[in-house]
């Protein structure tokens, strides 16, 4: 995969004890091996993903000739639509811990960056914007990684993080106990399942003034193949902790047959946060 110009690149100390203890903690959480990869690639094409990058770039405004760092840019589709607003006079860095996303988010014009952990790989005030979309809320230590992504804009600067509220999730099911054992093993894989909550005074506690706040709500009453809800049953499915296989299956094929008869009912909030670096 393409690497950074040396010159963006800070130079990284030799990892320390704690160093490596954060690397597996953070990696423990957020690890997307090629199967899992590939099931965030369908998830990403799908229409309301479309929309939602539509709305990611509306808001964070970027100009020709910007430098963008896109923070856990999984399999890429947002990171070259950032490559297509700044133009040839731009620059855009997709960053990612999982390297099967990186292979994924290969594209001309895009840079890659393997992340080890929760510090930005680059020198100080490099970009003039970033964005992390369903990144932070699977990031343990998230005060240093919102340091990070403060450190390395520059003043002036733009960020726009999207995240979820996993309590906004609105599901119907047949078996609403089994719905909660399947929907509490997938949160057993997220750091952070209220971070909108919060996220503002953590925001500001990394020096970030935050001046828009917003909603965008997935909502879908067809759960029809293809759709964003109809992936999530597989992903979530399989991602969910602590819940047999047999359990999982009766709950995705009862979300599907709700889906043939009319009854399906999905809706999902996400939470958008404009902030600028003083």
């Amino acid at each position: 995969m393409p690497l950074a110009p040396s010159w963006l690149l800070r130079r990284q100390p030799a990892p320390t004890k704690f160093d490596r203890s954060l690397q597996r903690t953070v990696t423990d959480t957020i690890t997307y091996d090629e199967e899992p990869a590939r099931r965030i690639q369908l998830l990403s094409e799908t229409a309301d993903l479309r929309a939602q990058r539509q709305l990611v770039i509306e808001l964070l405004a970027p100009q020709p000739g910007w430098r963008v760092l896109d923070v856990g840019c999984g399999p890429g589709h947002l990171t070259r639509e950032l490559a297509k607003a700044v133009g040839p006079a731009g620059r855009v860095f997709g960053a990612d811990i999982s390297e099967h996303m990186l292979s994924l988010a290969k594209h001309p014009g895009v840079e890659l960056v393997h992340l080890t952990d929760s510090t930005l790989p680059f020198e100080t005030e490099t970009f003039d914007a970033a964005v992390a979309t369903q990144a932070y809320e699977f990031v343990e230590q998230l005060p240093l990684a919102l340091s990070e992504l403060h450190r390395v804009l520059r003043v002036g600067g733009r960020a726009l993080i999207l995240d979820t509220d996993w309590d906004s999730l609105v599901w119907h099911s047949s078996d609403p106990e089994r719905m909660k054992r399947v929907i509490d093993g997938w949160r057993e894989r997220v750091a952070h399942p209220r971070l909108p909550r919060t996220l503002a005074r953590l925001l500001r506690d990394a020096g970030f003034e935050v001046i828009h706040r917003g909603t965008f709500t997935i909502f879908d009453v067809r759960g029809d193949v293809g759709s964003y809800s109809a992936h999530q049953i597989e992903h979530i499915g399989l991602s969910a902790r602590s819940v047999p296989s047999t359990e999982r299956s009766a709950w995705e094929a009862d979300l599907r047959e709700l889906a043939v008869t009319g009854d399906y009912f999905f809706s999902l909030n996400r939470y958008t946060f404009l902030a600028t670096k003083p």
